[in-house]
């Protein structure tokens, strides 16, 4: 993959600098296999609701951890010895990998984790976009000082 010199950006540009952070951080992804574990899915599920989909076979509730810091979501799974609670097996060939892992994921402005679910293998994690009351798109009537809603502009 190529690399891109960011660096003359960083110089003429003022309040970007979060943006030129995430081009880096997308650019440097991938490079590794390592990125490539857990494959996971990113599906829009609504106008402002998303759905980010983890493969976790052979992982459990306990061994996966989600945590939400600084607009980035962070999934991580590890599984532990049990201290000797299930007798251990001679495996002669293992397909099912079962290996440490942690994915994070940039997460826009006003983007809000919802909810989480582990079902068949696969860990489900819901977000929604909540974007505020004075965020969203007003119309201003020619002639007049009145605000109309956006709601009654699709009207």
């Amino acid at each position: 993959m190529r690399q891109f010199d960011l660096s003359p950006l960083y110089r003429s540009t003022v309040g970007f600098d979060r943006i030129l952070s995430l081009l880096d951080q997308v650019a440097g992804a991938g490079s590794d296999g390592a990125a490539a574990y857990p494959p996971y899915n990113i599906e829009r599920t609504g106008e402002n609701a998303y759905r980010i989909t983890v493969a976790v076979a052979g992982f459990g509730e306990e061994d996966l951890s989600i945590e939400i810091k600084e607009n980035a979501l962070l999934i991580r799974g590890s599984k532990e010895g049990k201290g000797g609670l299930e007798p251990k097996a001679e495996i002669l060939y293992q397909g099912i990998a079962a290996r440490a892992f942690e994915r994070r994921f940039q997460l826009a402005e006003h983007v809000e984790v919802t909810g989480a679910s582990l079902r068949n293998g696969l860990l489900h994690v819901e977000l929604v976009r909540q974007i505020p009351e004075a965020q969203k798109p007003r119309r201003i009537q020619i002639g007049g000082a009145k605000v109309v809603e956006a709601s009654r502009q699709a009207a």
